[in-house]
């Protein structure tokens, strides 16, 4: 792209840059737009780029790059998207109410909690932040321990290292949900410039009390007395690494291995590509210490300690990560084969394996399936006991944390490997059982990720306009879920496609499943299924290539 600076584009940049109470920010933009008006090759682009914005505020909240202008994450984008939170807050009745605030450990994430709590507190509300960069379900947690009428998280939860976020939570201690979204980015809209938008010191810093009662409710999740079994865990450079190690000295389990290299909380996260536990080689050095100690399971959390993935040992020695349906199903299964509840409802999210209906059915248990996000699952009905989403996302403690908490889950899931090793059992004999019972259920995911937005926009219209009569070589039929949300459902005789535009990167996701009945050796109803699988990802890759 060659974009010419033309006055309005320098008018622009000369407004925001007046109107940036970041010293740094102002800097960077001032650099940038004299070297465009010098003519420099690239540099109006990038201008451009940056003047883009604003970003969009979504259920997700705001995600983007750490960088200065309007389409970006900095002080001044998070100081008018404060004023915004809270003139919505004020509209909705929560005046002077006690909002916490609370980060990671990111590129930014300090001066942006800082300013975030600053504007809340002129604003006349009673801020509370957590005393340091801690976990995501922490401050969920906090929203619900205070009797809060807001959160907010400074986090990019597993987006590259230049990315930075503002996650939001009402006082359900849920994420937001439409149209609340909408409210706040029309309040954001009509906040002043943020060198105007007042700020002042005073919020409360809170004390290690409130982690510590967080702890004592993740204390009580194991299902079972048994606490030997030995764990190889990492936190992937964030900032779960201590609040797990202290999660498992309270629940009784005392044989945990952390990866050193990544434990220490560090924004440029050197020894991985990408901070997901889903990237291939993410992982790597949590499965070779795994193998090293002799681990019984491992775990990773992403950096922010929202989402727990689980490596389990095969027969033959070999680690391997369980993907996010394996682990959903297999820690729902344990919940429900130990749950106390009358009518306990289980939910996870229309592109997650269908397996966890089947395995509610045998319990009969209630089951629901959502909208992607769990801004949508802990919102899924009365007595909800567990949910989870694909992408390592598990709520086991809906009472106390009404989100995805990959600390809990981490806990729950030892407490599970450890009655297991007691009975000279594994997670995988469990996982074998299930599809014995219920069908093979095998899961893939297609991701296609485009630097123009727009590329999402013209395959998805091209979808709708011709859809596909088949797919990996069965029939299908198209459910275009339009207008509750930009989905694509495309099924048939043991198939399943879902496709829909990621709401937190820059890609398209296409979601498979294969269900294959085991007839007789689960071997060859396996085989049977990979096949399948293979078969129908070379064709939704060609599709969307």
């Amino acid at each position: 792209m060659t974009t010419s600076l033309t006055s309005d584009l320098r008018d622009r940049a000369f407004r925001w840059i007046a109107d940036d109470p970041d010293d740094d920010s102002r800097v960077e933009l001032q650099n940038i737009l004299a070297r465009a008006m010098g003519g420099e090759a690239g540099a109006a682009d990038e201008l451009a780029d940056r003047m883009a914005g604003p970003l969009e505020f979504g259920t997700a909240g705001l995600r983007g790059p750490v960088r200065a202008g309007p389409n970006g994450m900095n002080v001044a984008v998070v100081t008018r998207t404060t004023a915004g939170v809270a003139a919505w807050l004020t509209a909705q009745g929560h005046s002077g109410g006690v909002v916490v605030v609370g980060r990671d450990a990111r590129h930014g994430s300090e001066a942006f909690a800082k300013a975030a709590a600053e504007v809340l507190t002129a604003a006349g509300f009673a801020v509370k932040t957590l005393p340091g960069p801690l976990p995501t379900p922490v401050l969920a947690f906090a929203v619900l321990e205070l009797g809060a009428v807001a959160g907010i998280q400074i986090t990019a939860s597993h987006n590259p290292p230049a990315d930075n976020g503002y996650k939001l939570y009402d006082a359900t201690g849920g994420q937001i949900v439409p149209p609340s979204d909408g409210e706040i980015e029309r309040a954001i809209e009509a906040a002043p410039p943020a060198i105007s938008v007042p700020r002042e010191p005073g919020a409360e810093v809170l004390g290690d009390e409130l982690r510590d009662a967080y702890l004592a409710k993740v204390a009580l999740l194991p299902r079972s007395p048994e606490r030997a079994v030995k764990v190889a865990a990492t936190a992937l450079h964030g900032v779960g690494a201590e609040t797990l190690r202290a999660a498992f000295e309270r629940a009784g389990f005392t044989e945990l291995s952390l990866v050193a290299e990544q434990s220490t909380p560090d924004p440029d996260f050197p020894t991985v590509a990408f901070p997901n536990p889903e990237e291939p080689g993410a992982t790597d050095l949590l499965l070779a210490l795994a193998s090293e100690v002799g681990a019984d399971l491992a775990i990773a959390l992403d950096p922010d300690a929202d989402r727990c993935a689980l490596g389990v040992r095969e027969r033959d020695g070999s680690w391997r990560m369980l993907r996010g349906d394996e682990t959903g199903v297999l820690l729902g299964w344990h919940v429900l084969s130990t749950v106390d509840s009358a009518d306990p409802l289980v939910a996870t999210t229309i592109v997650s394996s269908s397996m966890l209906g089947e395995v509610a059915k045998e319990f009969g248990a209630r089951y629901a399936e959502t909208l992607t996000g769990f801004k949508w699952l802990v919102r899924a009905g009365e007595g909800l006991v567990f949910a989870y989403e694909e992408a390592l996302g598990l709520c086991v403690n809906p009472d106390f944390v009404r989100d995805k908490d990959g600390i809990s889950a981490a806990v729950l899931a030892a407490g599970l490997a450890a009655s297991l090793r007691a009975a000279g059992r594994g997670p995988l004999d469990i996982l074998d059982e299930l599809a014995v019972k219920h069908g093979v259920h095998v899961t893939d995911q297609v991701s296609l990720r485009v630097t123009d937005l727009s590329v999402r926009e013209r395959l998805m219209a091209g979808l709708r306009a011709t859809p596909p009569a088949s797919l990996g070589g069965t029939d299908v039929t198209m459910e275009d879920l339009l207008p509750d949300a930009d989905v694509l459902r495309l099924t048939g005789e043991g198939l399943r496609v879902v496709i829909r535009p990621s709401g937190t990167e820059p890609k398209l996701k296409a979601y498979l499943q294969i269900k294959e009945p085991v007839a007789g050796d689960l071997a060859e109803a396996r085989a049977a299924a990979d096949a399948r699988l293979a078969t129908l990802r070379a064709d939704i890759e060609s599709r969307l290539a």
